[in-house]
């Protein structure tokens, strides 16, 4: 399954009058006006995902801040979005698709076999210098039948054990896996093991995905061969689907960790390496214990 359509391929679906839903996923940490922003303006029938509510259940310490809904849940969001068996459906974002990969990856969980990042997303369109559509769309209910198993995931004692034997990516900002800042979560650093792998690092600066050699060189450079199982978490699980998606487009499968380190960090028996080594070398954060002068709002880009 390639995992991206670009702006000319979605185009020529969309004056072929070939059906294809549209997902719009218009949301970042620290910005809660996605819905409003999708009201300004968004592809041309496309409807509007909220991750929070339709993504996410609510937060829960030993579940981390985007807790994966249920498979009926799910089902129903979809059915809602106008959803039929069958259909193309195509996610796209204005952040270099960081939050809309997490709609991709969980339909493709779901047992979906046609969906698809647009690659820049909203960016990308807009430099086409296509148009535009303001306010709501309801679509007619769809009928799709949503599965659930069908992507790797790892819960947090398969995330300990993964460095043994395999690769472990932390998708966050490199400051973050350091342990010099943590905006939101309890204690700073990354898991013991984990490798520093920022998803920006999958993008160029037009929020396309790198093309696929460049994403087998970045990632041979980091670890990862044939046959060794990798796998990736973030903060909270939305942009690791990213580097899956990174991952998957370069050739290589990779499992994802829902929980990520919002919920590895709100246990406290679990360990906290701070420094850029996988093992750490620093002192271990401990639980309530962020690094002096950070704030929910303070330095560096965030990976949620």
């Amino acid at each position: 399954m390639k995992p991206l359509m670009d702006v000319a391929a979605l185009q020529a679906r969309l004056g072929a009058g070939r059906r294809t839903v549209l997902l719009d996923v218009r949301w970042v940490l620290g910005d809660p006006h996605g819905h409003e922003h999708y009201l300004a303006g968004h592809l041309p029938g496309a409807v509007f995902v909220d991750l929070a509510s339709e993504l996410s259940d609510p937060a829960v310490p030993d579940r981390g801040r985007h807790p994966l809904p249920s498979s009926g849940q799910f089902q129903e969001s979809a059915r809602r979005w106008g959803i039929r068996k069958g259909d193309v459906v195509v996610a796209y974002d204005d952040s270099a698709n960081m939050a809309a990969a997490r709609v991709w990856w969980m339909l493709r969980d779901a047992s979906l076999n046609e969906v698809y990042l647009l690659d820049g997303g909203l960016a990308a369109w807009r430099a086409a210098g296509l148009p535009l559509e303001p306010g709501p769309v309801h679509p007619a209910r769809g009928d799709v039948e949503l599965g659930s198993g069908q992507m790797p995931v790892v819960d947090a004692g398969a995330a300990a054990a993964w460095p043994r034997d395999g690769l472990l990516f932390d998708a966050r900002a490199g400051e973050r896996y350091r342990g010099e800042v943590e905006p939101v979560d309890p204690r700073a650093g990354h898991i013991p093991g984990a490798v520093s792998a920022p998803t920006t690092g999958n993008v160029d600066d037009a929020g396309r995905f790198l093309p696929r050699e460049e994403l087998r060189r970045r990632f041979e450079s980091l670890g990862v061969v044939a046959g060794l199982p990798v796998a990736v978490y973030c903060g909270s699980g939305v942009t690791a689907a990213h580097e899956v998606a990174a991952l998957e487009l370069a050739g290589f499968p990779a499992a994802l960790y829902p929980g990520s380190f919002s919920e590895w960090s709100n246990r406290p028996g679990l360990p906290v390496a701070v420094g850029p080594e996988p093992g750490g070398g620093g002192t271990e954060a401990r639980e309530g214990g962020r690094p002096a002068g950070n704030s929910a709002g303070g330095g560096g880009s965030v990976a949620l």
